[in-house]
């Protein structure tokens, strides 16, 4: 058995496209958008969706290839693509990566949780005529890590035969853009994660799909953060919200199963990954800065030789990008795993722990090394560097995640390993 590690041809173009778009339409405005948060890069956004558009989908989800009749069966890239797309799209600006038109986690969930019926009806939405956004609204104020103390509560109005959400969810990626109906973008739709019976525990958990405009449900706040500043993140309100019956994702009454927690960490394994190649793509674009400017100040990195035979700086260099490329490699195999359907929980976890400390890491390394200029508002450092630390904390903090990883490792569940 041969093991490649080239870049796929059809991975290797979109990247090479997407470069374009990185350093001409992100990191040209970068600075911008990171000082005024909040605002709204319309002219990007707008930009995105055309192009996806054109090239025959809405939004950064993968696509499953059907071969032409008689052509020889190829193995899916479907994941390992968006993985090199949001790499290279966060090597650009991780924020305005966050903002990339589409369906994001609240695609995701749809597509693990969603019947046949319900992915056709909401994914479908995202090749519209306008930029569209989705978002997953899981973590409270009390529910954070825990996502199974979540207490948003759904009740089915058995005249009426709508659920009834009431409830408050925090920290929502791209909730504002998902949710408001801004005139510029088409008619978006959160998950909402909530119980259908507290007493069933995660057997109780479902997710519905609400859509922007839905009365009782109202954006509170958004947040001002550290990094990913040009990516909304808000409070969301529900007070007494009605959702269509058809609206649960999975099924509407509770088993003795864990169906509907299980869905959403199916939604995870399959995100984790991606997110730690975002991370990886802030910690590519400093160490490559770092590099350029070492070597425009006559430091070169000389490698083969013995590292006591290396300057510190030069040690430093390739340890951070040993770290890089391990890192990869764990981002890799997770989506190759989610690409041939093998379960990668594991994998998934593992890969997002090592990208949330080599991405912070390697950003803080960079900025040590630079000194004041790395400190300094003159370069982007600065902001990769703070961008950087939100890969070890959503979608799983990395405390949590090395859970994840133990449990799958010896064998415990949740309750025995906390």
């Amino acid at each position: 058995m041969t093991i490649e590690f080239e870049t796929p041809k059809p991975i290797a173009q979109i990247q090479f496209v997407l470069k374009t778009v990185a350093e001409n339409m992100m990191r040209s405005q970068s600075r911008e958008f990171d000082e005024n948060e909040h605002a709204i890069p319309y002219g990007y956004i707008e930009f995105m969706h055309t192009a996806m558009r054109s090239t025959g989908g809405g939004s950064l989800t993968p696509r499953d290839e059907k071969p032409r009749e008689g052509a020889e069966k190829r193995q899916p890239i479907g994941y390992q693509t968006l993985a090199a797309q949001i790499e290279m799209l966060a090597w650009g600006d991780v924020g305005f990566y966050l903002i990339t038109p589409g369906g994001g986690l609240g695609a995701a969930a749809v597509q693990a949780a969603g019947s046949p019926e319900q992915r056709a009806k909401f994914l479908a939405r995202f090749a519209g005529e306008k930029p569209t956004f989705a978002a997953m609204c899981m973590t409270e104020a009390g529910a954070g890590s825990d996502t199974s103390a979540i207490r948003t509560r759904a009740v089915l109005d058995e005249t009426t035969k709508e659920w009834v959400i009431n409830g408050e969810k925090i920290f929502v990626t791209a909730g504002d853009k998902s949710f408001t109906e801004y005139e510029q973008f088409g008619k978006g739709f959160i998950v909402v994660w909530a119980s259908i019976d507290p007493t069933a525990g995660r057997s109780g958990m479902r997710a519905f799909v609400v859509e922007s405009g839905t009365k009782g449900v109202s954006i509170v706040k958004l947040e001002h953060k550290l990094g990913i500043r040009a990516s909304d993140t808000a409070v969301i309100s529900l007070v007494d919200a009605r959702v269509p019956y058809e609206n649960v994702l999975g099924s509407p009454t509770v088993e003795k199963t864990t169906t509907g927690f299980k869905g959403a960490m199916a939604t995870f394994d399959a995100t984790r990954p991606l997110v730690a190649a975002s991370g990886l793509g802030v910690a590519r674009a400093a160490l490559e800065f770092l590099k350029e400017k070492l070597t425009e100040n006559g430091v070169t990195i000389r490698y083969g030789l013995p590292r006591n035979k290396l300057t510190s700086i030069e040690r430093d260099v390739i340890d951070m990008e040993i770290q890089l490329r391990s890192a990869w490699l764990l981002v890799i195999k997770a989506v190759w795993m989610a690409d041939n359907k093998k379960s990668n929980a594991m994998e998934s976890s593992m890969s997002k722990v090592r990208a949330g400390d080599v991405t912070t890491k390697i950003t803080q390394k960079a900025v040590e090394i630079m000194g004041p200029l790395g400190y300094s508002r003159e370069f982007l450092l600065e902001k990769w560097f703070r961008d950087a630390k939100i890969t070890d904390i959503y979608e799983g903090t990395g405390q949590i995640n090395r859970l994840v990883v133990a449990r799958q490792i010896l064998g415990y569940s949740g309750k025995e390993l906390r």
